[in-house]
C-alpha cells in the first residue's frame, strides 16, 4: 500500500508541476479541469448513477468549465460569484452536516447531481484564476490546506479527546477530534505568519494570500484563516458524510493507494472559492 502511495504521488506530481510552473496558463487549467472531471464522475457514482450517466457527469463538468473559459470568465473579478459561492459553501454544508448521513439519501438525486458539479465548476474556476494571480498565491492556498490537514491529524494523535469529551462529528468522520481542528487552525496560523516574512525578505513579485490580506491593517489575516481553516475540515467532513451515506470508504479507485481524486481535493473544494473571495474583497478595497 505505502509502494502504491508513493508511486502514485510521485506520478501526480509529475504531471502537475510542469503544469503548474509553464509560463502559460493553460496547461495547468487543463490538468485541474480533467481532476474535476474526474471528481465529477465519482461524485455521480456515489450518488447512485451508472457508468454511463456518470460518464455524462464527467462530460457535462468539463463543458461547464470550457464554456466559463470561452466566455473569458477567468479573466473577470468574479467578485459576486466567490461572495455567492461563498454562502452557498456556508449554509449547504452546515444543512448537510445537521442532517448527517441518514439525510443526505432523502435530497432528491439529481439536486445532489446538480450541487456537486456546481461546487466542482466553481473550483476549477478558482484554481485557474488563483494560478492567474500568481504560482505564490495559489501556492499559499493549497498550502493552508495541506497544513491545516498534516497540522490536524498530529494534534488530534497527541491532545485527542483530552480537552473535549466528544469527537467532532463521530458518525460522519469518527477520527476526528476537537482537538484535531484546534491544531490545524493553529498550524495555519504559524504558516502565515512565516509566509508573511519570507514575502517581505525574498520580495516576492507576487504576494501570497496570506500576505495580501495582512497588508490590509492585518485585521483580515486571523478571521480569514481561522474560516478557511474551518471550511477545510468541513469540505472533508461532506464528502465523508456523502461516502458514507453511499456505503463506500473511497470516492472511487482512480488513485493506487489514496483511493478517489475526491478524497484528495475535498477540502480543496471549499477552500480555493474563498481564498479568491478574499483576494477579490482585498483587490477591491485596494
Amino acid at each position: 500500500m505505502l509502494k502504491q502511495r508513493v508511486i502514485t504521488a510521485l506520478v501526480l506530481l509529475a504531471i502537475l508541476l510542469p503544469a503548474l510552473f509553464y509560463p502559460s496558463v493553460v496547461p495547468f487549467a487543463v490538468v485541474v479541469l480533467l481532476l474535476m472531471a474526474a471528481s465529477a464522475w465519482e461524485w455521480a457514482r456515489l450518488n447512485g448513477y451508472g457508468m454511463g450517466p456518470s460518464v455524462a457527469a464527467g462530460i457535462v463538468c468539463v463543458a461547464l468549465c470550457a464554456l466559463a473559459w470561452q466566455s473569458g470568465w477567468l479573466l473577470q473579478p468574479l467578485t459576486g460569484l466567490w461572495l455567492v459561492g461563498g454562502v452557498l459553501w456556508v449554509l449547504g454544508s452546515a444543512a448537510m452536516l445537521y442532517a448527517g448521513v441518514s439525510g443526505w439519501p432523502r435530497v432528491p438525486v439529481l439536486l445532489r447531481l446538480l450541487g456537486g458539479l456546481l461546487v466542482l465548476w466553481l473550483a476549477w474556476l478558482a484554481a485557474v484564476q488563483a494560478r492567474m494571480v500568481g504560482i505564490n498565491f495559489l501556492l499559499s492556498a493549497l498550502a493552508l490546506v495541506w497544513v491545516a490537514d498534516i497540522a490536524a491529524y498530529f494534534a488530534g494523535r497527541a491532545f485527542g479527546l483530552r480537552f473535549t469529551k466528544n469527537r467532532l462529528a463521530p458518525s460522519i468522520s469518527p477520527g476526528k477530534s476537537w482537538e484535531g481542528v484546534w491544531g490545524g487552525g493553529v498550524g495555519v496560523l504559524v504558516l502565515a505568519l512565516v509566509w508573511v516574512v519570507a514575502d517581505a525578505a525574498w520580495q516576492a513579485p507576487v504576494a501570497s494570500l496570506f500576505t495580501r490580506l495582512a497588508s490590509h491593517g492585518g485585521w483580515w489575516l486571523l478571521p480569514a484563516m481561522l474560516f478557511m481553516t474551518a471550511m477545510s475540515v468541513v469540505g472533508d467532513l461532506v464528502e465523508s458524510l456523502v461516502k458514507r451515506a453511499a456505503g463506500a470508504k473511497d470516492s472511487s479507485a482512480l488513485l493506487p493507494g489514496h483511493g478517489g481524486v475526491l478524497d484528495r481535493v475535498d477540502a480543496l473544494l471549499p477552500t480555493l472559492p474563498l481564498a479568491m473571495m478574499f483576494y477579490s474583497l482585498v483587490h477591491t478595497n485596494s
